[in-house]
């Protein structure tokens, strides 16, 4: 019976290329970081010589067989990127900041956004609680020029009462005396009738009475509180402090709607740090406060 020599059916893998060793076809050799595969068998014919070796794979263009990310990559939240010569790792940021890129021919990095509007501090109550604190909201290096507040369903845990706020001076101390401030709003009930005169005003007051003059706040959730809106202007210089803003409430459980425009003034050439929000009587049940800056 007649025998007919197939030669390999698979290929041979032999390592590390030698001279020394007599290679036959479908041998596999490493050489340079490149494989090849035996065409013709040979000895000490070193790859890549084509009479007797056919590439397989190739190295990578900086003559390597890749690179090992995890010796590159050292720290949780490294990034890799390829510089002028190579991969290379970019560790992480601080909080907060983005990876900019630096455009063709040049390295990202991180970096801070940077926009003239942007949130300082927020306060978001959900239990009951005295009094909402923002100290050291204001400063006279910040570089904003004025300073805006806004504040949702914030719910009193007692019924029929006022919001009020109070500045903090540059020590931190609660200022509680010199307010003057004014309130005009309208109120539209249920049925359709329209009371135009909802006005308040005070002058040497103890404190800004911002809303809930004319028409209390009501401790019932299904109000969802007062929601509303302030900026504050020059509280970091050493003069008066203005706010000014507006505000929308329902007077009775989902009957009364209210709505008013106030102002505030300080007769008082301190600097303020910051303002305490509370209300004229208990705490606070809920709501949530936040403060931005304006360029």
């Amino acid at each position: 019976m007649a025998t007919v020599n197939l030669g390999s059916i698979k290929f041979n893998w032999k390592g590390a290329y030698s001279g020394a060793t007599a290679y036959v076809v479908d041998d596999v050799v490493e050489s340079g970081g490149s494989t090849y595969v035996c065409i013709l068998a040979s000895t000490g014919n070193t790859p890549p010589n084509a009479t007797y070796w056919e590439l397989m794979s190739q190295a990578g263009t900086n003559g390597t067989d890749g690179t090992d990310l995890t010796t590159t990559l050292t720290t949780q939240g490294d990034i890799v990127y390829r510089n002028a010569s190579g991969l290379a790792r970019l560790g992480a940021g601080t909080s907060g900041q983005v990876l900019q890129s630096g455009g063709t021919g040049a390295n990202p990095s991180w970096g801070t956004v940077s926009s003239d509007f942007v949130k300082i501090a927020e306060v978001n109550i959900t239990t009951n609680t005295a009094i909402a604190t923002f100290d050291n909201v204001f400063s006279s290096s910040d570089g904003y020029d004025s300073y805006f507040l806004t504040f949702r369903a914030m719910i009193p845990a007692t019924n029929a009462v006022v919001l009020r706020i109070r500045y903090l001076n540059s020590s931190g101390s609660t200022v509680s005396a010199s307010y003057r401030w004014v309130n005009d709003g309208t109120e539209t009930s249920s049925g359709g009738t329209t009371n135009n005169g909802q006005f308040g005003g005070a002058t040497g007051d103890s404190e800004y009475q911002v809303a809930g003059i004319g028409g209390t706040i009501s401790n019932n959730t299904l109000n969802n509180g007062i929601n509303g809106s302030l900026s504050f202007y020059n509280p970091e210089l050493s003069g008066k402090t203005l706010a000014e803003g507006q505000y929308v409430h329902f007077r009775n459980p989902l009957d009364n709607l209210f709505r008013q425009d106030t102002a505030s003034v300080i007769d008082d050439t301190q600097v303020m740090r910051g303002f305490i929000m509370y209300f004229s009587s208990g705490d606070i049940a809920n709501g949530k406060m936040t403060l931005y800056g304006r360029k």
